[in-house]
């Protein structure tokens, strides 16, 4: 799955029904009465904007201005983030700045990442959506999980439940790394 297309998916989401309207409105000059009155949903839109490239994965500038018009904020800095990432990861997965043991995980791990989260909790389906999200890169896929894992947790995110899920794993090396 395109991050891209998750992240437009993620905002059509939140768009309510005026909001959307609005956004049409602010459109009149790029798509056609009959097309946007039969846009039904953000999705909709962003698709006929894609086609007729007004926006793209390394194009936002025109997707930006429609949210600024309609004072969605909260969706801009999504954008935002999407654009400091270089369009990689998916809205909201910052890690927690403060618990840096990650770093020494993603580089010790490897195939075992699975099985680390597991442990830590994570449901199935968000893994196979990380694995999905990035196929074929084993040292992303265990980035993404850790960071997902700590926005799943938020505050209950623990060094200390690291360090538990690893030696349940029998990953004690690395267990022992994180501690230092």
């Amino acid at each position: 799955v395109s991050p891209f297309l998750s992240l437009l998916l993620s905002i059509s989401a939140a768009l309510s029904e005026a909001e959307l309207d609005s956004m049409k409105f602010l459109c009149r000059d790029k798509i056609t009465k009959r097309r946007r009155e039969s846009v039904r949903s953000g999705r909709e839109l962003f698709e006929i904007l894609m086609e007729q490239q007004h926006i793209a994965s390394d194009n936002l500038h025109f997707l930006r201005k429609l949210l600024e018009h309609i004072r969605r904020g909260d969706l801009v800095s999504q954008l935002e983030q999407f654009e400091e990432e270089g369009g990689l990861g998916a809205p909201g997965d910052q890690p927690d700045e403060q618990e840096k043991p990650n770093d020494v995980i993603c580089e010790n791990i490897g195939r075992d990442w699975k099985k680390l989260l597991r442990e830590l909790g994570m449901p199935e389906v968000k893994l196979d959506r990380i694995e999905a999200d990035n196929q074929f890169k084993l040292y992303e896929q265990l980035v993404q999980g850790l960071r997902e894992w700590q926005r799943w947790k938020g505050k209950d995110a623990k060094v200390a439940d690291l360090i538990k899920a690893l030696r349940g794993c029998h990953l004690n090396l690395v267990a022992d790394l994180v501690e230092e």
